[in-house]
């Protein structure tokens, strides 16, 4: 017979390991509370409005020109701002095929704005004040090349020096007139009929055989530019070779016999030579600020020119500097540049190009710079007295 002690565990053990299966019996697990709230929701509309808002933004990524870019194959990665006159910004980190362009093809077109101008009367406070007067004004003074041609006679070397000391952060090139006559194709001219004819046709014709240019201006060199230069360089020249502004006090009659001219065009069988009679009324361009598109030029321009020159004797009329010759022949075949690019003798807010009234230089061959003219002090305003003594040294 078991003990009672015996009898207690075994009942107990009993106890622990049985349980009753009852339903009735089972704890219910209370409900799971989520940690974090869940999120509100949108009022009404508000999802409406957010795509209206993304289809906004997409429109003003393809509406909307970009202003600034980022080079690849820059390290730093800085934003560059996109120049509205290029056709594409220029890098500092060309790629291979752009490379590889520029060794097989010397004549690749460079980038940027070239001011070209031709003088046979050297000046160098007059070159200083138009250089620094255009890069002053100038949004990207950093992208503006200026091309002087001075005299043969001169000493070309010595003059970008002293230019150089003055505006050293210029981007200057000083030629010899001798060295561009020689790649020119001339007439058989001498003495003033040639420098008549290189007269009238230096704008156009002289850029032309010394850069591959698509675009660039010739600027006499007798000008102050107060307007910005990236502005008359970016305007289209339609379906015309050049653009200029007009000069309407200066007529063609005042300069040539209208019957004259009106009976060459009924009987002159030249392709320069105007359809329909000359206007006596006929507002003169103004080539002291030539815009210039070179690939339309037309192929008989310069032998037109000469042609003028002879049937008018024109050669006689060098000092009324309107570039007659040129004027006829491309009569009602330029675009017109806005009245405020016309050169100026007054100073006002509204003109955008004046004439330099500074000092001048008397020379024999030269037609626009003469002593008579009277000096100002608008000049001194882009070149300082001591910067004066350097160059006149």
């Amino acid at each position: 017979m078991a003990s009672s002690s015996e009898s207690s565990y075994h009942a107990s053990v009993s106890g622990l390991t049985r349980r009753p299966g009852g339903p009735s019996n089972r704890t219910v697990p209370s409900p799971i509370r989520p940690d974090v709230d869940p999120p509100p929701r949108p009022r009404p509309g508000m999802q409406k409005l957010a795509v209206i808002a993304i289809v906004a933004l997409g429109c003003l990524q393809l509406f909307l020109s970009p202003t600034h870019f980022r080079d690849p194959k820059d390290p730093h990665r800085s934003w560059i701002p996109i120049d509205p006159t290029r056709s594409t910004p220029i890098s500092k980190y060309p790629t291979s095929d752009q490379q590889s362009s520029r060794e097989a093809n010397q004549e690749v077109e460079v980038p940027g704005i070239h001011i070209f101008s031709w003088t046979d009367c050297l000046n160098l406070p007059m070159l200083a004040v138009l250089t620094n007067s255009t890069l002053s004004s100038s949004r990207y003074p950093e992208d503006v090349f200026f091309h002087f041609f001075i005299p043969p006679e001169e000493d070309d070397k010595l003059s970008y020096y002293k230019l150089k000391v003055i505006l050293p952060n210029s981007n200057l090139e000083i030629v010899g007139q001798k060295n561009i006559k020689e790649k020119l194709e001339l007439p058989n001219l001498e003495g003033d009929s040639l420098q008549t004819y290189l007269d009238e046709v230096a704008p156009l014709v002289v850029p032309k055989s010394h850069l591959t240019l698509s675009k660039y201006l010739y600027i006499s060199p007798d000008i102050i530019i107060k307007g910005q230069i990236e502005e008359l360089f970016g305007i289209d020249l339609g379906p015309y070779a050049i653009g200029v502004a007009e000069d309407c006090q200066k007529r063609l009659g005042e300069f040539v016999n209208i019957e004259v001219l009106n009976a060459i065009q009924r009987t002159a069988a030249k392709s320069w030579v105007s359809e329909k009679p000359y206007d006596k009324d006929a507002c003169l361009p103004d080539f002291n600020l030539v815009l210039v598109d070179p690939r339309k030029l037309d192929n008989a321009l310069t032998e037109a020119v000469l042609w003028w020159t002879k049937v008018l004797d024109l050669e006689s009329a060098r000092g009324n500097h309107i570039r007659l010759a040129m004027a006829l022949t491309l009569y009602e075949k330029y675009q017109k540049l806005p009245t405020s690019w016309k050169l100026e003798t007054s100073i006002t807010d509204e003109k955008k190009v004046v004439e330099f009234d500074g000092p001048r230089t008397e020379c024999r061959h030269h037609r626009t710079q003469q002593q008579s003219s009277p000096i100002g002090d608008f000049w001194q305003q882009y070149l300082p007295s001591k910067s004066v003594a350097i160059l006149t040294h």
